[in-house]
């Protein structure tokens, strides 16, 4: 089959059947003032006090018990990639990927985490496993998409549980550093991809290099037909080392950050676009990491601050104000270090953490978590 994408790409056919999956509806949860919602608790031992109705302080992890009610999994290893399954609504189930290691697990609120597959990585620099997505037919097919770092390559797999993982888009340059890379499926069928410059600041620029991109394919690897051009996967440019992706529930906004050479920052994507002027910056580099719409409000987690970064959004989608901080252990729960982050309702999102890798991890870490959202309230802390 000849492949209709760049020189550097590959793809590739192969059969499509999955194992048999039966997933449900999703939640439906309700956010309530402060920065923890109304959740689903996951099984623990019970506590002197029931953190939900006392005001006694959290006790500290116990080993891989954590009683924190928002907490989901425990004691992984840097979860930097998470995506959110469908559910009944009385509990939560999301895929919690760890980069080093290549595993993937099925974690959520009524159970133990479970290993869901094994992707083979080599954790280059800040690359390995470090992005997943549901495919768009989810439903229908069970796939799922990853970012890996290989021992060639960066690139796209899909798997199902219970088969291997199997290419989609291959030939992405690898580097020394700036392999990290995210996913999100489009509501038009397609697969966002977005790629890390792999050490080189020019290939951003470069139209014929796949690094430091955002790609548009479609679920078999090849370039969207919509593309801004005609057989090319390349849907925007101009990324360093991108920490997520993600969209407003009704489809007309998209997202990415990234971590940049001397600051960090947002774009707002737009088809054929030079990402060149950020909607926001941030000069300290927090480390932006996952991001999720919750209509007026954009959150963004950080790895090196280690907190949630609000930013108020106009009606017309700009930025109207500084990031409000949130779960920075004094505005909400500190869980240190965060990585990617998934919209469960657009109330709930879901989020792994990165603390065993630069951080001061407490003895459940690496944990998947769930936050609530944050009402726009102007300007916030500097």
């Amino acid at each position: 089959m000849a492949c209709a994408a760049l020189g550097l790409a590959g793809c590739a056919e192969f059969d499509d059947s999955t194992a048999a999956t039966d997933w449900r509806a999703a939640p439906e949860l309700t956010a309530e003032a402060g920065p923890q919602p109304q959740l689903p608790e996951a099984d623990s031992p019970p506590t002197p006090d029931d953190p939900s109705t006392s005001t006694t302080p959290l006790p500290p992890p116990d080993g891989c018990t954590d009683y924190d009610k928002a907490v989901i999994a425990t004691c992984l290893d840097t979860v930097s990639a998470v995506a959110a399954l469908p559910s009944d609504g009385s509990s939560i189930t999301a895929l919690a990927g760890e980069r080093r290691s290549g595993r993937v697990f099925l974690v959520g609120t009524d159970g133990e985490p479970r290993e869901f597959a094994t992707l083979d990585v080599e954790a280059t620099g800040d690359g390995g496993l470090t992005g997943l997505a549901l495919s768009p037919t989810y439903a229908e097919d069970g796939l799922v998409f990853a970012y890996i770092t290989t021992a060639t390559d960066n690139r796209v797999v899909r798997f199902a549980e219970g088969q291997p993982a199997k290419p989609v888009l291959t030939g992405i340059p690898k580097g020394a550093d700036n392999n990290r890379g995210a996913l999100l499926a489009d509501e038009d069928g397609s697969l966002l991809v977005a790629t890390g410059d792999a050490g080189d600041s020019g290939a951003a620029a470069d139209s014929e290099s796949l690094a430091g991109k955002v790609l548009r394919i479609d679920p078999s690897g090849k370039p969207a037909e919509d593309n801004p051009k005609a057989g090319s996967a390349v849907y925007a440019s101009g990324l360093h080392a991108p920490g997520g992706m993600c969209r407003a529930a009704d489809g007309s906004r998209l997202w990415v950050t990234d971590q940049a050479e001397r600051e960090d920052a947002v774009h707002r994507l737009e088809s054929g676009a030079e990402l060149t002027t950020p909607v926001w910056t941030w000069k300290d580099q927090p480390g932006v990491s996952g991001c999720s719409d919750w209509t007026d409000t954009l959150a963004v987690s950080t790895e090196e601050a280690g907190n949630v970064q609000n930013l108020p959004l106009t009606e017309d989608g700009s930025v109207g104000g500084e990031p409000q901080i949130t779960l920075d252990g004094e505005n909400g729960t500190s869980y240190g270090r965060i990585g990617s982050l998934d919209q469960v309702t657009q109330d709930v999102a879901i989020a792994g953490t990165v603390n065993k890798v630069g951080g001061e991890p407490v003895s459940s870490d690496d944990r998947v978590v769930l936050i609530v959202r944050q009402p726009a309230s102007g300007s916030g802390r500097d």
